[in-house]
């Protein structure tokens, strides 16, 4: 008798052992620190350049034990700073991309982007495809993504014309000379999760 439950004891270790050695690791949902992340925005025009910051609302990276899997942010468009005037410029800037020109922000106070492919290319480095969404149009972007512990970056080239931000773009209006604001801009997001 006592040797039969040994029997069953060792069996039923070695199933457990065997079940949970081929068990693959669970995905983890890791959100970011927003007030230790930051977001930085740089646009260009013929005359220079602006930069400034724009506020994570909230977000998160999705791994598979160290993998990149997924991840998810909303970005608050009310957050909208710039860094590089002071008074009474600054200010007219702030409220102009604020206005229906630029992002709209009464009526689309937020921008999300959704990862919906992420391909390891590196033994820390991603290439990620994603949704974003500003002012309510969705286009597919793609970017490179490093992790590196707790941290994570990125650097995206963003077309603002496919948002139906068009204010100054040489596209659609003629005549801009040193009015011309590139269609591209750029954003920098150094994020801590």
């Amino acid at each position: 008798m006592m040797k039969n439950t040994f029997k069953n004891l060792g069996l039923a270790t070695l199933i457990a052992l065997f079940t949970f050695s081929f068990t693959p690791l669970q995905a983890a949902k890791k959100d970011i620190k927003t007030t230790t992340s930051s977001v930085v925005w740089k646009g260009y025009k013929v005359t220079g350049a602006h930069q400034g910051t724009i506020a994570l609302k909230s977000g998160s990276l999705e791994f598979d034990g160290e993998k990149l899997t997924g991840g998810s942010f909303i970005m608050d468009m009310s957050s909208i700073n710039n860094t590089d005037m002071e008074g009474e410029y600054k200010g007219k800037l702030e409220g102009h991309l604020k206005s229906d020109d630029f992002f709209g922000v009464a009526t689309h106070p937020t921008a999300t982007l959704n990862f919906k492919k992420v391909k390891m290319t590196g033994k820390n480095s991603y290439k990620v495809t994603a949704d974003l969404t500003i002012k309510g149009i969705t286009n597919s972007i793609q970017f490179e993504l490093s992790v590196y512990g707790n941290k994570a970056n990125a650097s995206l080239k963003i077309d603002r014309t496919k948002f139906d931000v068009r204010y100054g773009s040489t596209s659609f209006f003629d005549g801009l000379k040193d009015k011309a604001i590139y269609d591209e801009f750029d954003l920098i997001a150094d994020l801590e999760f």
